[in-house]
C-alpha cells in the first residue's frame, strides 16, 4: 500500500512537472513571436523614417530652381512712385 501511494505520487508529480515544461515552452514560444513582431514594426518604422529624411533632404538639395524671394520683407510698392509720374490723372 505505501509502495503504490509512493507510485502514484511520483507519477502525479512527474505529469504536473511535464505539464508545466509543455506550458511554459508554448507560452516562452508566443512570448518570442510577439518580440520578433514588434522588432520587425519597429525596425520598419526606422527604415520608413529615415527613407523620408533622405528624400527630403535629396530634394532640398538637388532643386536648382528654388529661388528666393527678392522682394521678400518689402513693405511699399517700388513702383507706385512711377505710375503716380506717368499716370498725373489718377
Amino acid at each position: 500500500m505505501i509502495k503504490t501511494n509512493w507510485t502514484v505520487t511520483i507519477i502525479v508529480v512527474i505529469v504536473i512537472a511535464g505539464l508545466g515544461f509543455w506550458y511554459s515552452g508554448k507560452k516562452y514560444d508566443e512570448g518570442l513571436k510577439i518580440g520578433y513582431d514588434k522588432a520587425v514594426a519597429d525596425i520598419s518604422a526606422q527604415q520608413e523614417e529615415s527613407a523620408n529624411k533622405a528624400a527630403d533632404a535629396a530634394v532640398s538639395e538637388a532643386n536648382p530652381f528654388k529661388v528666393e524671394n527678392p522682394l521678400e520683407g518689402v513693405g511699399a510698392n517700388p513702383f507706385e512712385k512711377a505710375r503716380e509720374t506717368l499716370n498725373p490723372f489718377d
